[in-house]
């Protein structure tokens, strides 16, 4: 009686053992398709973090253009000033170049604000 008690306790290890090492080898499958797509997030995030960086630099760059403009945008303002108040005097035709050389003031009072 204890041999055959043995017997099945044994049998019962066996199928133990059996379930124990499929559950390892799910195991090893799931770490190696979780290392896999920690590998591909690392990638996309690299490829993003990149991807950030080149826009903030073009950005940078448009920030640049922008106030170098707005810069000359003032110039011409000044200029503008200057001139109108030469023309208006003048003629029609003076006047009507004062009037386009405010609108050219008004702009460059705007382009400050997106300063």
């Amino acid at each position: 009686m204890e041999l055959r008690a043995s017997f099945r306790k044994i049998e019962e290890m066996k199928k133990r053992i059996e379930e124990l090492e499929t559950s390892f080898q799910n195991c090893e499958i799931r770490i190696e398709y979780l290392e896999v797509k920690e590998d591909r997030q690392n990638k996309q995030l690299h490829y993003f973090q990149n991807h950030v960086r080149s826009r903030d630099h073009i950005m940078g760059e448009a920030v640049v253009q922008i106030r170098k403009v707005a810069d000359h945008l003032q110039t011409l303002a000044v200029q503008a000033d200057m001139l109108s108040m030469k023309y208006e005097l003048e003629s029609s035709r003076g006047q009507e170049l004062a009037l386009l050389l405010r609108k050219i003031r008004v702009l460059s009072i705007r382009a400050k604000s997106y300063l």
